[in-house]
């Protein structure tokens, strides 16, 4: 195994990325409560109380795109973190790690602007859905490979 040290590039970029990625996950539940108070739906009776035009309602469609959004991300991103720090002891080059990191954020953030913010038709979403999963894979793939040729 290589050492890992917070004084390498490519842990302290992957640390950069990954609480992006957090900070970002937090946000959605931002973003669902803003839909929610635009369109005046809640889950809770208590919430609809706050405003007499509010409802409860459970399949609202724009509150709905929000919350898959979110789900999509908290079924993601944690196999980002798992992944990317397990790639991080196979010592990649601080470059390619960087550019990994980089770009699987970008895409998840982009992901979520044409699912939820603004959707967009296909196949923005299935491209911005991609790349991440492609550099997820690569991760993990490189990860099995490095470590398989000591079993």
């Amino acid at each position: 195994m290589v050492p890992v040290t917070i004084m390498e590039p490519a842990v302290r970029s992957f640390v950069v990325y990954s609480s992006v990625l957090g900070l970002k996950v937090l946000a959605m539940s931002f973003l669902t409560a803003r839909q929610r108070f635009r369109k005046k739906v809640f889950a809770n009776e208590e919430d609809a109380k706050t405003d007499k035009k509010s409802v409860v309602k459970y399949d609202d469609p724009d509150v709905e795109r929000v919350r898959r959004a979110h789900l999509n991300d908290l079924e993601n991103i944690p196999v980002f973190w798992v992944l990317g720090a397990l790639y991080l002891t196979t010592g990649p080059s601080a470059a390619v790690a960087t550019t990994l990191f980089r770009a699987y954020t970008a895409g998840r953030i982009l992901h979520t602007l044409v699912y939820a913010v603004k959707p967009l038709p296909q196949p923005a979403r299935a491209l911005a859905f991609a790349v991440p999963m492609f550099i997820s894979l690569f991760m993990g793939g490189s990860v099995v490979v490095h470590y398989a040729a000591d079993l």
